[in-house]
């Protein structure tokens, strides 16, 4: 009988991994049937089991097992208040998909409260796109503040920064941080921190209940540089200083320290709000992000994380290192 209920539990994984392919990362079935090894009629059976045993609504609700052991294992290992894991499509190099949807469903769950909440939120694209993904909402009790400038260095908005976007969605009082996401100086920096509307929403940053953030990494491609907050030069004196990531532009090295001078001189960023005092969830995968996901979580720059399988398998492979 035992054999019997792993079968039927397995069976469901399999399902729900199939329907997961099917539905948000958008595969067809002849490669689903690549991808888990089997033919095309098992592959279309299993989407049509995930349908049937209602794992398919907006998002794929069936607890792979996989997954939450690594979860499991990822709060245990470095001390998270939240871990959560996706599965991984082994052909993708996205670094959105999957993610994007589970941070929705996250940021969707602490919107529904009653009770009113501050939700600070950084940028960039995992972000967006988790944005996008929420259904509109009436939040009208809640605060959302954002933690990053959302002017880009030629005076447009940021592509990248999502409050507006979010205001719209979830008709929440919406809180933009009306600054360049770096200033040019240090002086720069400090004459705006120190206008009464700027440290208002500082004040409420620091207050955040739960905060999402992006984890960007600083190798040659790098969102900071190629979305033009920083030069060259400052790319690679960042990189020769030992940094790996960086969060809402706080640059930091594979020990989670923050750098000294260079850029974090001039971000006007908010800093990371009390990890002691509230969940801070970095959302991010891939193998470029690896390095500054693990020293943000080692350093507990953030305290809860949503990331994929293969992410979280290398995760917890190097911490033994």
């Amino acid at each position: 009988m035992s054999g019997m209920r792993d079968g039927n539990l397995a069976r469901l994984d399999d399902a729900a991994r199939a329907g997961w392919l099917y539905y948000v990362a958008g595969n067809t079935q002849d490669q689903i049937a690549v991808k888990l090894g089997v033919s095309r009629q098992s592959a279309q059976r299993l989407v049509s089991l995930a349908v049937s045993e209602g794992l398919v609504k907006v998002r794929i609700d069936h607890p792979i097992a996989k997954c939450l052991e690594l979860g499991a294992r990822l709060r245990d290992k470095f001390a998270l208040d939240l871990a959560e894991v996706v599965p991984s499509d082994p052909s993708s190099s996205s670094t959105t998909i999957g993610i994007a949807e589970a941070a929705a469903a996250e940021i969707e769950k602490r919107l529904e409260s009653s009770e009113p909440i501050v939700l600070a939120i950084g940028t960039g694209r995992t972000l967006k796109a988790a944005i996008e993904k929420l259904p509109a909402m009436e939040c009208p009790h809640h605060k959302v503040v954002s933690l990053t400038g959302n002017i880009a260095p030629d005076g447009s908005a940021a592509f990248y920064n999502v409050i507006f976007t979010m205001a719209d969605k979830v008709k929440s009082r919406s809180f933009p941080m009306p600054l360049p996401v770096i200033a040019s100086s240090r002086g720069e920096r400090e004459l705006l921190h120190g206008q009464e509307m700027i440290r208002s929403t500082l004040a409420l940053a620091a207050k955040a209940d739960v905060t999402f953030v992006g984890i960007g990494d600083l190798g040659v491609d790098a969102p900071l540089y190629i979305d033009g907050f920083i030069s060259e030069a400052d790319l690679k004196a960042l990189q020769k200083a030992g940094a790996v990531g960086e969060i809402v532009g706080w640059a930091y090295d594979r020990d989670g320290r923050l750098i000294d001078g260079i850029t974090n001189d001039r971000v006007a960023s908010a800093p990371i709000p009390s990890r002691e005092q509230s969940v801070v969830i970095g959302i991010a995968m891939g193998e470029r992000k690896t390095p500054g996901i693990l020293a943000a979580i080692k350093r507990r720059l953030v305290n809860g994380l949503i990331t994929d399988e293969r992410t979280a398998e290398t995760l917890l492979a190097e911490s033994r290192a």
